[in-house]
């Protein structure tokens, strides 16, 4: 980097310095406009966009239907990038204004849930800890939600948007983000070299949590950046991330509230498990 730059004493919001997102990404909280939420027949209404945060949601639910659970749910598109998280409907179900937010209607008072890995344990509790595994790996379970939700924000919000978001390439942020997401893989890598499941020799709430970030962006689906971080060289987490992305439920999972890629693989909105075969974008624009 050859430009150097001086911070002020106080910053100040720069309207239009912040890359694709300029137009939503604000310092303040709160709602911009209003705008009431849809609400569905279901239990559980869920407000999201295909998002890896998103997909974590969507996964769990589609797998706990798999397995037999009354985990029915309605699933609203919002358009983040349309400013659709600072609506007051969504707002008020979420104060910090990001996807996914549920509302789970199911018992006689509705109850709000925010930040990803909140909604995925609320729902393994709601049926029986399902996802959780043994009892004594429980604390083993939590540190990877707890990893995750603590490493993924260097991976999207820093790598993620320097590389491909951000209006210029800057040498420094990128290389700085890149060492840290090749970390964060590495010890992903050293930690399935010699299991399949991050926890307790079983597919848990860790592999669905882990798995939208870390396992996509190895199966290259995120930023256009599986060159540049080598992604290969991580075999456990290709082959991690493989047999995660062979499961039905996963699948399912990743077209609900999907908004790119084939339209065949987007599904805006799902209120019901044939939806997956109708509703799909490339039908809806074909009819």
């Amino acid at each position: 980097m050859t430009d150097s730059y001086t911070p002020p004493k106080v910053w100040t919001w720069d309207q239009e310095n912040g890359g694709q997102f300029a137009s939503t990404n604000r310092p303040i909280a709160g709602p911009t406009h209003d705008k009431e939420l849809p609400v569905g027949k279901h239990p559980f209404q869920l407000y999201s966009q295909g998002t890896p945060n998103g997909v974590k949601a969507t996964v769990l639910f589609e797998e706990l239907l798999a397995a037999g659970h009354a985990a029915e749910y309605d699933a609203w598109l919002i358009r983040i990038g349309n400013g659709d998280q600072f609506g007051s409907g969504f707002v008020e179900i979420n104060p910090n204004s990001k996807t996914p937010a549920l509302m789970d209607r199911s018992g006689e008072t509705p109850v709000r849930v925010f930040e990803s890995v909140a909604i995925m344990l609320h729902l393994s509790e709601k049926f029986g800890n399902a996802f959780q595994g043994a009892p004594e790996h429980r604390a083993e379970l939590l540190s990877w939600l707890f990893w995750q939700m603590g490493s993924a924000p260097f991976l999207g919000g820093g790598f993620g948007h320097f590389y491909n978001y951000a209006p210029e390439k800057y040498e420094y942020p990128i290389n700085r983000y890149a060492m840290e997401s090749k970390r964060q893989l590495d010890v992903l890598n050293r930690h399935l070299a010699d299991r399949d499941w991050m926890v307790g020799g079983e597919y848990t709430l860790a592999d669905m949590a882990i798995w939208p970030w870390y396992g996509q962006l190895v199966l290259g689906r995120l930023y256009d950046a599986a060159e540049f971080l080598d992604v290969e060289s991580y075999a456990h987490v290709m082959d991690w991330a493989r047999r995660i992305d062979a499961r039905p439920a996963v699948q399912r999972g990743r077209m609900v509230n999907r908004t790119g890629g084939d339209l065949s693989s987007q599904l805006h909105e799902r209120h019901a498990a044939e939806d997956f075969e109708t509703r799909t974008q490339d039908k809806l624009e074909n009819a």
